[in-house]
């Protein structure tokens, strides 16, 4: 490891935390500050453009696949690396926050791989941030365990041949930590500090434990950001003094306009890349965000009727599948959200179907594997994938040559022939105002009727009811969306809630504050782009 020089961050506004030290090292914050001096500006940059074609897509309607990169995508001769060892089989993924709890459960589901996430199922208070790190030294070391104050159930870590392999989420490019300063007074990306903490505490201790660093990389919106991302890994990677190679990521495909460069992402992280991921609301999110005003054909119907079925979200599943396959990288499907239910079988009979159908397709489409939310579902997708796979640890020789996507299948809105309802407008305010306060708690994974929520669920759900404001839809009742019913709605909603908790719970709450701001983003002329932006400066912690 490099001799760090005297780090010139800043802790401000946060109480001091049980441990804190043991994370907050003189010579892990040095790295942190490294990181932001080579490498904000860039981001930076990045943002910047990211409004410059958001503005373009505003003017055109429309997005193609890049002219000035046809090259990378017409050389067949180039491959990512190969994937270590502890990446090879990814049949099952879990995804969930870093809390102590969840770090020993997630570990010992029974699944592959656990997505550590600092992302969107965890809201970043400095508890959430620091202490998260910590878990995760602790997993590593074997000196976490856990037991439930309410039940006294204590949890344990299996032996570690029967734990997953940990791959990281730090936050998107669009997020600052803003208890992390430099010396002129400006926030730290928060990408850069999950990932620096997560990086120089652990990644020589996961090369003795026979892993790796490994990461997931949240809301790419081009193949310039994965670049910026690969100069990231290579720096950390000499500063530590280990092998070229040894970061290995996958990437989210959750943006429209990352959909449009499969390839060239892959093609900038081929040393460390690792394969894409399909998810579902946070695409659907940037659909909404960046073609908000291109008339009746985006409009999105309720959020829950726009399955991986759709044409157009079946496009760019099978097209993600192609890509990865030709270039010899895992494809990861969507995430199944059912959260079971301890008193009602029914409901857990119907919804286990569901997922065991979500799977199946999945696997038989040629995807490598999937993610479930909670550990009860992955026996159900492991089944599914066992099934396809066998003792094959995945089928990247599947290579879907019949597959032919263009750009315009992925922008087929219109195909669709659901249309939005007033009980998805209900459910759309239901769910955001429940997740939003939630998140104000600290809490970014939330079970709400039956299903595990997380950012992109409140993304979805404001963006839902501003496009449907804006475009002028009408309802299945005959009702027109308006700014006053969005109230209307929000009022009942939040008189329900009331009723549901009794005063006192509610007043302990953040229930007005959540309906407030999911009204502010939801009906603002001005759209916010990441409702996350403005909670941030709300959220206590």
């Amino acid at each position: 490891m490099s001799a760090p020089a005297p780090h010139p961050l800043a802790i401000v506004d946060a109480e001091p935390l049980p441990r804190q030290e043991e994370v907050l090292t003189e010579a892990a914050l040095a790295f942190v500050a490294e990181l932001h001096r080579r490498f904000t500006p860039r981001r930076d940059e990045l943002l910047a453009r990211r409004a410059e074609r958001r503005a373009e897509i505003a003017r055109t309607s429309t997005l193609d696949f890049l002219p000035e990169t046809a090259a990378v995508r017409a050389d067949d001769s180039w491959r990512v690396a190969p994937a270590p060892e502890a990446l090879n089989d990814r049949r099952v993924e879990i995804t969930g926050p870093t809390d102590r709890k969840m770090t020993v459960n997630a570990l010992n589901s029974g699944a592959k791989v656990w997505l550590a996430d600092f992302e969107d199922a965890s809201a970043p208070t400095w508890e959430n941030v620091v202490l998260g790190q910590l878990n995760l030294i602790n997993a590593y070391t074997r000196t976490i365990d856990f037991t439930d104050p309410v039940s006294g159930k204590s949890y344990a870590l299996r032996p570690d041949g029967e734990l997953a392999t940990v791959v990281t989420r730090p936050r998107g490019w669009h997020l600052n930590e803003r208890h992390l300063t430099d010396a002129d007074g400006t926030r730290v990306p928060g990408a850069l500090v999950d990932f620096g903490l997560y990086f120089f505490h652990n990644a020589q201790r996961l090369l003795d434990l026979g892993k790796g660093p490994y990461f997931y990389l949240p809301k790419t919106e081009s193949h310039l950001e994965a670049r910026l991302w690969n100069d990231v890994f290579v720096f950390a990677q000499d500063y530590a003094g280990i092998p070229q190679g040894t970061v290995r990521a996958t990437v989210l495909i959750e943006t429209i306009t990352a959909a449009y460069e499969m390839e060239e992402i892959l093609y900038e992280l081929r040393d460390h890349a690792s394969g894409l991921n399909a998810g579902r609301w946070d695409y659907l999110f940037s659909i909404v965000k960046n073609f908000r005003d291109g008339g009746e054909k985006f409009v999105l119907p309720d959020r829950n009727a726009v399955t991986m079925t759709a044409p157009f979200m079946r496009a760019y599943t099978e097209l993600l599948v192609r890509t990865c396959h030709k270039r010899g990288a895992h494809a990861i499907g969507g995430m199944a959200a059912f959260i079971p239910s301890r008193r009602d079988p029914e409901v857990n009979k119907v919804a286990f179907e569901k997922v065991r159908a979500d799977k199946d397709r999945e696997a038989n489409d040629g995807f490598d594997g999937s993610w479930v939310a909670h550990p009860d579902l992955v026996p159900i997708a492991m089944e599914s994938f066992d099934r396809v796979l066998g003792d094959r640890p995945h089928q990247k020789d599947r290579l879907r040559e019949d597959v032919d996507v263009h750009a315009a299948d992925l922008l087929a809105i219109d195909s669709l022939e659901a249309t939005p309802t007033y009980a998805g407008l209900v459910n759309a305010v239901q769910v955001g105002i429940r997740y939003i306060e939630a998140w104000l708690r600290g809490l970014g994974a939330v079970a709400i009727f039956n299903l595990m929520e997380d950012a992109a669920t409140a993304e979805i759900s404001r963006s839902q009811i501003w496009q449907w404001i804006n475009a002028g839809v009408v309802l299945d009742n005959g009702e027109p969306v308006t700014a006053e019913l969005a109230r209307r709605v929000a009022a009942e909603e939040l008189s329900n809630i009331r009723g549901e908790l009794g005063e006192e719970a509610f007043a302990a709450g953040h229930w007005q504050q959540a309906h407030d701001l999911l009204l502010t983003v939801a009906l603002d002329e001005d759209y916010a782009d990441f409702l996350t932006l403005p909670a941030y400066e709300q959220l206590q912690g």
